[in-house]
């Protein structure tokens, strides 16, 4: 049975403020949880309901198990049906990126994308397509929101996230930045080369004015109907799809 200083630190940790304090964050549901035991972040304790049989997770010996009750699960996952196994884990203090990290390689860049659902999958199709990193304008939404965490189904795990002024970023970086725009170049017809950036913009508003001042190539998904738009996560998708493509040539 967890007590209640344990149930209000867990609880707490559905909130940015809270998890920054604390440097930790939740991960529910043990294929996630997998996910994240085979890479570089550190488990502290995995939280289990006594149906759940831990044996499945493979999980270190170093690693806190600790049996709860299904009320206290239930009051520490930020789910509607909590997945019988919570992880708490730590929050990696990752090195400043540098410029040659980026260099000979396509990363992606996110302009104020605020919908947490929407950051999770750009994450899960990040590690589809190989894109080791993203990198983040400071008002992107938290990528340790518990609804981030969980829409990336584990992918988190292997696609380093980064915050920055984003500005200064593009405005240093010595390769193309490929800017997601309504007008600009077919993405058919677009040389995408070897390395850049691809700059992805907010939901309502796109890439706001002074970031794309800063971008070198101006690209757009050719529209055959009358939407008036695409869902930034779905833009992101064609665009890894796209430059893979083209890679594989």
């Amino acid at each position: 049975m967890l007590s209640k200083s344990q149930i209000n630190l867990l609880k707490s940790l559905q909130h940015k403020k809270f998890r920054r304090d604390a440097g930790l964050f939740l991960v529910e549901g043990h294929k996630s949880i997998i996910e994240f035991a085979d890479s570089p972040y550190q488990i502290e304790t995995v939280y289990h309901i006594p149906r759940f049989d831990s044996k499945v997770l493979k999980l270190s010996q170093k690693i806190n198990l600790c049996e709860i009750s299904v009320t206290d699960l239930e009051k520490i996952s930020s789910l509607k049906t909590p997945q019988d196994v919570v992880a708490q884990i730590k929050i990696p203090a990752w090195p400043a990126l540098g410029h040659l990290e980026l260099k000979g390689k396509f990363s992606l860049a996110l302009d104020g994308v605020q919908d947490p659902g929407n950051m999770g999958t750009i994450i899960r199709i990040a590690d589809w397509f190989g894109v080791e990193r993203i990198i983040c304008s400071e008002d992107t939404v938290d990528v340790y929101n518990p609804k981030v965490v969980q829409a990336s189904m584990g992918s988190l795990a292997r696609v380093k996230v980064y915050y920055t002024e984003l500005g200064a970023l593009l405005s240093s970086v010595k390769m193309p930045v490929f800017g997601a725009l309504l007008s600009g170049n077919n993405i058919y017809n677009t040389d995408f080369g070897h390395e850049g950036l691809i700059l992805m913009g907010n939901e309502g508003n796109g890439i706001r004015p002074e970031t794309e001042k800063l971008i070198t190539r101006a690209v757009t998904i050719p529209r055959a109907g009358k939407a008036e738009s695409l869902n930034v996560a779905i833009a992101t998708a064609l665009f890894c799809s796209e430059i893979s493509r083209k890679a594989l040539k």
